[in-house]
């Protein structure tokens, strides 16, 4: 009896209980959780990110807008040759256009899960390489890269942690573009604080990016990085961030002479990390117009909307040769009438004198 069999054949199936089996989303044989007796299978991975979570649902449902797995994708930088990453793919039947999260040494965060599902919702395959899962990414890293911030007067570049990281990105780039289902040509990065610096730096390195979005950066060394950038560019910080004010001045100075669109957005009130949900610098109602001006962004820079049709041509009627017009008849002149004749008395006759 083969193992996604023994499902049906159990005879009270626990809801919650993990079993191997086929998902009755995704089609794939792997450990699944059971939702409703003998019936609905749900991937562990699904089940996770609370895409279905109540036992009510019943087989055929439409299907998430999102899934999500974890994937390994070749590089240089491990020892191994492969990291650890995960993907949000749409479940519509179409090419995505990509967007790769660069997360800063502290490796996935719930701002970066939280944007990740946004972008995932709106149709964008997302990849997340997983830090904190990649060998050789660890504390040394985390505290080189915040400590040449601190005394250099920005993140530095050139350093080694820093481009170990913008090899991995790339490779995780190039791998994500070559996945089923994506649209190569249309990608964007996104990052916040130091991983947002991470991002415009590897914005430089490619000019295939069809979008770049950061969010509250630090600076970068050297300053004029952003002048290599040839994607349109927004980037949001806090009138209150002083850490982020140095990064936007960078940004402003370079946008008269770059060529590439920037869009420089500072948001009132709004401190380091506004959009984190679990840091107290947490704001709700400028965090939520934040994501619906990043969501648009990438929306109107990866999925414009298709040209319009050429109206149709408009038909001329010509009027059909009608017959010469008749003349108007003219108005009659008055005239004085004629006098009339007076008719005379008739002569009298002669008598005959013969007849006396």
């Amino acid at each position: 009896m083969r193992d996604d069999d023994r499902l049906l054949d159990l005879p009270e199936p626990e809801f919650g209980s993990g079993v191997i089996g086929v998902c009755d989303i995704c089609g794939t044989r792997q450990a699944v959780i059971v939702l409703e007796k003998e019936r609905f299978k749900l991937c562990v991975i699904d089940f996770l990110n609370k895409a279905w979570v109540k036992s009510e649902k019943k087989p055929g449902v439409p299907a998430p807008l999102y899934t999500s797995e974890r994937v390994m994708f070749e590089t240089s930088t491990t020892p191994t040759g492969v990291a650890p990453a995960v993907v949000l793919h749409p479940t519509k039947l179409a090419r995505h256009p990509v967007v790769l999260i660069t997360p800063d040494t502290f490796g996935l965060t719930t701002t970066l899960l939280d944007a990740a599902i946004r972008f995932a919702r709106e149709g964008f395959e997302v990849f997340l390489p997983d830090l904190r899962k990649t060998d050789g990414v660890g504390v040394t890293s985390h505290f080189t890269i915040r400590a040449t911030a601190r005394l250099r007067g920005g993140m530095a570049v050139d350093s080694k942690p820093v481009a170990r990281l913008l090899r991995l990105y790339t490779d995780a780039l190039e791998h994500l573009r070559h996945r089923e289902m994506v649209d190569s040509g249309k990608a964007a990065v996104f990052g916040t604080s130091f991983g947002a610096s991470l991002a415009l730096a590897l914005a430089a390195q490619d000019t295939k990016l069809g979008a770049v979005v950061l969010a509250y950066p630090v600076p970068v060394r050297p300053p004029d990085l952003a002048k290599l950038v040839s994607a349109p560019l927004l980037s949001l910080a806090g009138s209150k961030d002083r850490i982020a004010a140095k990064a936007f001045a960078q940004l402003a100075s370079m946008r008269s002479s770059s060529t590439a669109r920037c869009e420089l957005v500072q948001v009132p009130g709004a401190r380091h990390h506004f959009l984190s949900r679990d840091l107290s610098a947490y704001d709700l109602p400028r965090a939520e117009e934040s994501w619906n001006r990043i969501v648009a962004f990438l929306k109107r820079e990866l999925m414009p909307p298709p040209p319009r049709p050429p109206p149709p041509p408009v038909k001329t009627t010509v009027a059909p040769p009608s017959s010469a017009p008749a003349t108007a008849a003219p108005t009659p002149t008055p005239t004085a009438p004629r006098p009339t004749a007076t008719p005379s008395s008739s002569p009298a006759v002669p008598k005959n004198p013969a007849g006396g």
